[in-house]
């Protein structure tokens, strides 16, 4: 009898390849500073060459990734070790025992779908200053299928509440509704994260699959700015309110949580609007912007498990946040630092 986790993560479980660049290398490939974006080995992308370049720079820092593992990862950090189950496909590879490695050691435990014929996904975390921009090849991560859920259905029923990486909405938008039904039919928090500025923009139809589910969707001000236009929203795309009450339509049962960097974090639902300052730290202290969006995720998440109120649980996700802002890449502090409301 294996451990049964009170949260379930689904996700594209990456290798982040991560090292610091100048403007003229992001330039070079047509990549934005704070972006992300999906490439092919199969549609001949030149920017494929990115990982063997990267791979040689003398800055280079390899870092389990993948948005839905990191926010597994921070949510373990919180809540302690077997609380927290992954859900996710890789290959048969080296890198794999690396994720599986890193998330043994954060307490996360993996339920990895293996791929025979495809290699474990890769992502370039290109860093210029406080900003990075993500160049993904998904290889296995987009292999995923429902079934293996199946597989592990007993795992789904004895968890509390669920968590969805809006990029998994590129690969199995039928995994994400079979999760998002139990959570339904049950009355557990399902929780989506947007992810990145293109899911609402290309993959609208499977957002708009999974969103009925939702109780919490979380996103950023440039995710909210794209879903704004995706649905051609009227009004300034920053009036990160007005996006919001979007997403929450008519639903009495969903929260949207937009976090904007150091602004404050704008919380909407039916009861209306709260916008909670964030906790500023010195500049001097960040080391490095990459997986702050999913260490919030996580602190937000290991709350909710925790029967935190929202406040707190946005509290605990803004702390959270601020110690990964001062280690490399989405990573907490290896001495652990408790929680303190």
């Amino acid at each position: 009898m294996g451990h049964l986790p009170q949260v379930i993560c689904l996700g594209n479980p990456l290798l982040d390849i991560q090292t610091e660049v100048d403007a003229a290398y992001l330039e070079r490939y047509s990549l934005k500073a704070n972006d992300a974006i999906l490439v092919d080995a199969n549609t001949g992308d030149k920017r494929m060459k990115i990982y063997e370049e990267v791979i040689n720079k003398p800055n280079v820092h390899f870092v389990a990734g993948g948005a839905a593992q990191n926010t597994a990862r921070g949510a373990a950090y919180v809540l302690g070790p077997q609380k927290v189950g992954y859900f996710g496909s890789v290959g048969q590879d080296t890198y794999a025992e690396k994720l599986l490695s890193e998330n043994e050691t954060a307490g996360v435990v993996s339920f990895y779908q293996v791929q025979n014929s495809v290699g474990t996904g890769k992502c370039a975390a290109l860093i210029t200053d406080h900003n990075r921009s993500l160049v993904t090849d998904l290889g296995a991560a987009n292999h995923f299928t429902p079934d293996h859920l199946d597989a592990h259905w007993d795992k789904v029923e004895a968890a509390k509440l669920f968590y969805i990486g809006g990029f998994h909405l590129t690969v199995s938008p039928e995994a994400i509704c079979k999760l998002g039904k139990h959570a339904q039919e049950n009355g557990k928090p399902f929780i989506l994260n947007l992810s990145a500025p293109f899911i609402p923009q290309f993959f609208k139809s499977a957002l708009e699959q999974v969103l009925p589910y939702t109780t919490y969707v979380i996103a950023n001000e440039s995710e909210a700015a794209s879903y704004a236009e995706s649905y051609s929203l009227a009004c300034p795309k920053d009036d990160l309110e007005t996006i919001a009450k979007h997403i929450v339509g008519d639903s009495s049962q969903r929260t949207v949580i937009f976090t904007h960097g150091l602004e404050p974090t704008v919380v909407v639902s039916h009861q209306g609007t709260k916008n909670i300052p964030v906790k500023a730290i010195a500049s001097e202290k960040i080391v490095d912007t990459n997986g702050a969006g999913d260490a919030f995720a996580g602190g937000f998440v290991g709350g909710l498990a925790q029967s935190f109120d929202l406040l707190k649980s946005i509290d605990l996700g803004q702390w959270l946040a601020a110690l990964s802002l001062q280690e490399i890449g989405p990573s907490f502090p290896k001495t652990k630092v408790q929680y303190n409301s």
